[in-house]
């Protein structure tokens, strides 16, 4: 729908065993919980671009209307051991929201915010830019685009 803008808080749609999964609301507000990985500069210049991959067990933290609280953004490894950074990504993401206070998975509405960690930005940004215009906010380093109708939807 041409003309509408980003809501104050986006809907994000909780969709169990993919990249919405560990999505929610805890005792304090919301949480959004993923498994991610970032290409280091560099990366396609080298044949081997295993070391520029870096994987990340990232838990952003909401209040109960949206406003970003604060991230746990942990390095768990490159991809030159893919599968065990990997793992260990996802054991430290499991423990990490078995710590917040009466968790449950379910659907969540956030506001706009970023953190830059190892130069790497982290966080739910306008990128109206990069859609010509169009209205769109991205998930990042995930890549997930949410746009109109802001029905929780995204597209990877």
């Amino acid at each position: 729908m041409p003309g509408m803008t980003i809501p104050d808080r986006v809907p994000i749609a909780r969709v169990r065993g993919y990249r919405t999964s560990h999505i929610g609301r805890y005792a304090d507000g919301q949480f959004f919980g993923s498994v991610t990985a970032t290409l280091e500069s560099g990366a396609g210049a080298e044949p081997d671009w295993r070391p520029h991959k870096r994987w990340y067990a990232v838990l952003h933290r909401f209040n109960p209307t949206g406003d970003h609280t604060g991230s746990e953004i942990w390095f768990a490894g490159t991809s030159e051991r893919e599968r065990a950074a990997i793992k260990v990504a996802k054991a430290h993401l499991k423990a990490s929201i078995a710590a917040l206070p009466g968790h449950t998975f379910g659907n969540i509405a956030i506001g706009l915010f970023h953190v830059e960690v190892d130069g790497h930005v982290f966080g739910l940004v306008d990128g109206s830019d990069s859609f010509e215009g169009v209205d769109h906010a991205e998930f990042l380093p995930d890549s997930l685009g949410f746009d109109p109708p802001w029905n929780g939807g995204y597209d990877t």
